[in-house]
């Protein structure tokens, strides 16, 4: 199952992307936690006291990722024809969950015990010449090429606030965890992911963080709703790690909250045909905006309607 963590800037959605991670890996699953926020800070969060662990960036490597994805698709001529949404079609090569090619042999490293890729910082050399969802799109290209299966998952920690929406890549997820703190600006996020999550159907839970009493918990229920799934108390093991020394074992409620997190994420079902169908979407949404006109082709060749998403597609 593939999860992202997004909320406002210092919600602290990179801390409840590690906690997660480290959960799934501890209980044995297979994980595979992603640094996609502009500020890189995961590798610390999933081995505090350590350091970093600098996984090579997908994002300075984003041609010979589409080298390597592309295969021997007709559709796609070269490296300069595949954009950020191209989909995958027959002749595509599809990659496993941690598998064994070289995209995964290339850009994971392990942090503590978490294997982890990363984006890649934003650069001095991008500065008023690139945005940062060109990075991005490395993520974008990965997860539509991944062929995951029951019982593994992608932990990705997105950009701060609502800017996950300037590409599809917040459709690319089983369900998305919002991340907010019991104040107004909060749960403004929310507001904005709520409403553009709603228009193409993308699960969404929130996740009340450093709630003090019971006024904070009430307040997220009036603004939140049904869509309040936990909340996290303020954690002196995480605190604790945060500033170097040993974290100790995390307090009862929030390992009971890392619970219910997994249960929701397990019950959800993949819906391959969607996943697939809001890929297209969004890549035929870019070919018409900037695309065509800056490869010069007509990318919506690229779509291939005989190809059929998903594991089986991996035989």
């Amino acid at each position: 199952m593939r999860v992202a963590f997004v909320g406002k800037g210092g919600s602290g959605k990179t801390t409840l992307s590690a906690l997660f991670a480290r959960h799934l890996e501890r209980s044995g699953a297979p994980v595979l936690a992603i640094d996609g926020d502009i500020n890189q800070h995961l590798a610390e969060a999933l081995a505090p006291g350590t350091a970093p662990a600098v996984a090579p960036p997908l994002g300075a490597h984003l041609g010979e990722l589409k080298d390597f994805l592309r295969g021997t698709n007709p559709r796609i001529a070269s490296r300069e024809a595949m954009i950020k949404t191209t989909p995958p079609g027959r002749g595509s090569r599809l990659l496993r969950l941690l598998g064994d090619d070289e995209v995964h042999a290339r850009h994971v490293v392990r942090a503590g015990d978490v294997p982890l890729m990363a984006t890649g910082e934003f650069e001095e050399s991008d500065l008023g010449v690139a945005c940062y969802h060109s990075k991005l799109g490395a993520v974008e290209l990965y997860l539509n090429h991944l062929a995951d299966g029951p019982g593994e998952y992608v932990v990705v920690d997105m950009t701060a606030g609502a800017d996950a929406f300037a590409s599809g890549l917040f459709t690319r997820f089983d369900l998305t965890f919002l991340v907010a703190e019991p104040t107004r600006k909060g749960v403004s996020v929310y507001r904005q992911y709520r409403d553009h999550a709603r228009e193409f159907g993308i699960r969404i839970a929130v996740i009340g963080n450093k709630v003090t009493g019971e006024d904070d918990l009430l307040f997220l229920k009036q603004e939140v709703g049904d869509d309040l799934l936990t909340h996290l108390v303020h954690s002196p093991a995480v605190r604790a790690a945060e500033q170097g020394r040993s974290e100790g074992e995390l307090e009862p409620h929030n390992v009971h909250a890392l619970r219910l997190l997994r249960e929701a994420v397990d019950s959800c079902s993949r819906d391959w045909p969607t996943l697939h169908r809001h890929a297209v979407e969004f890549h035929l949404r870019n070919a018409r905006a900037w695309a065509d006109r800056v490869t010069g082709l007509d990318l919506a060749a690229q779509v291939d309607p005989g190809y059929v998403p998903g594991p089986p597609a991996l035989t």
